[in-house]
């Protein structure tokens, strides 16, 4: 690892410490365990054959959240309120029984809960995280193996070329193959003025968005066989650049590029590629690249941030059969600002 020295700010690829902000004694238990706001994903049941109407206005909190500032990557566990990735609240229904899928940022946020929903769907998942990382990381090992199905755990810097070779090749060992690839880790660092981003910062941004996906996806390529599926995260930035996110912004449009032409080129071979872009999600990212969190998702139609386990059965459905006439598209999700 070639962290400890590195200045940046990041949401995954920096390893730094906590700061000293919230206490760490001040962490409630996830949404979904608190009684406040408690999510119920699509196809979830209340009793028999009742499904669960919610208004999504409501469905979770609105900001202002607590003061709160975390040292990249931040942690979940860390978060106040604790976002909800799916953990109480996501039901399988065995749509990936059998697969193996890949992870990257499977710790928490997006990430974490495609993991959980990709466990309960009957998947085994190989997660990739940075060690700083790991009290996350258990968690998601823990409700993995809650539902019988392999975890396998491979931390390291996916901006090493080295490191995502070897991240592969351990990942379809362990799991015994590989069907499904989620590229999904990324760094974002607020910087206002273009006179003081660096070159080191962009250079660091773009081998984390942009180098690691292209370096972990042509290492997955000769192990995915007719029905494997490939879906890389993107972002709103892509469309909608803030002013503060020059590169990340950049970084997420190659993704959008990236995906629809390898969906071009692999078409042939009976893979599928998606891409999911995100509008603004309650992550670690998010206390970590921004200075001020207190209107953070307001300006949406919705008026609140979306949660990570509302992403989850997007994923799932861009994994398994049920879209297998979807490739090269992209999937907004971002409270009714209509991109993409």
């Amino acid at each position: 690892m070639k962290l400890k020295n590195d200045p940046l700010a990041s949401r995954r690829q920096f390893v730094g410490g906590m700061t000293a902000g919230l206490a760490a004694a001040f962490v409630p238990p996830a949404l979904g365990q608190q009684g406040q706001q408690q999510s119920h994903p699509a196809g979830s049941l209340q009793g028999p054959g009742q499904s669960v109407k919610r208004d999504p206005r409501t469905q979770y909190p609105a900001t202002p959240f607590p003061p709160q500032k975390q040292e990249p990557p931040g942690l979940a566990s860390r978060m106040v309120p604790r976002p909800d990735h799916g953990e109480t609240t996501y039901k399988g229904s065995g749509r990936l029984m059998g697969r193996k899928a890949l992870v990257t940022g499977g710790d928490s946020g997006i990430g974490r809960a495609a993991v959980i929903a990709f466990a309960r769907e009957g998947a085994d998942v190989a997660i990739n995280y940075l060690p700083v990382e790991e009290p996350d990381a258990r968690e998601v090992v823990e409700l993995i193996r809650a539902e019988g199905r392999k975890a396998v755990t491979i931390p390291g810097d996916i901006r090493d070329e080295d490191f995502c070779s070897r991240l592969v090749a351990k990942a379809v060992r362990d799991l015994d193959g590989l069907d499904i690839l989620v590229n999904n880790a990324a760094m974002q660092a607020a910087q206002p003025s273009i006179v003081n981003l660096t070159t080191e910062q962009f250079d660091s941004i773009f081998k984390c968005n942009v180098y690691a996906m292209f370096w972990i996806t042509r290492a997955a390529m000769p192990h995915l066989k007719p029905g494997a599926a490939i879906i890389n995260t993107s972002s709103i930035e892509a469309y909608t650049p803030s002013d503060a996110f020059i590169d990340y912004a950049q970084t997420k449009a190659c993704s959008i590029a990236f995906t629809k032409s390898l969906a071009k080129q692999v078409a042939a071979q009976g893979i599928r590629v998606n891409a999911v872009a995100p509008g603004p999600f309650w992550t670690p990212m998010q206390t970590t690249g921004w200075a001020d969190l207190s209107r953070f998702g307001n300006d949406v139609p919705l008026g609140r941030p979306g949660q990570p386990a509302e992403l989850g059965p997007l994923y799932v459905f861009l994994a398994s059969q049920e879209s297998s006439y979807a490739t090269g598209q992209v999937y907004g999700a971002s409270g009714g600002e209509g991109h993409p």
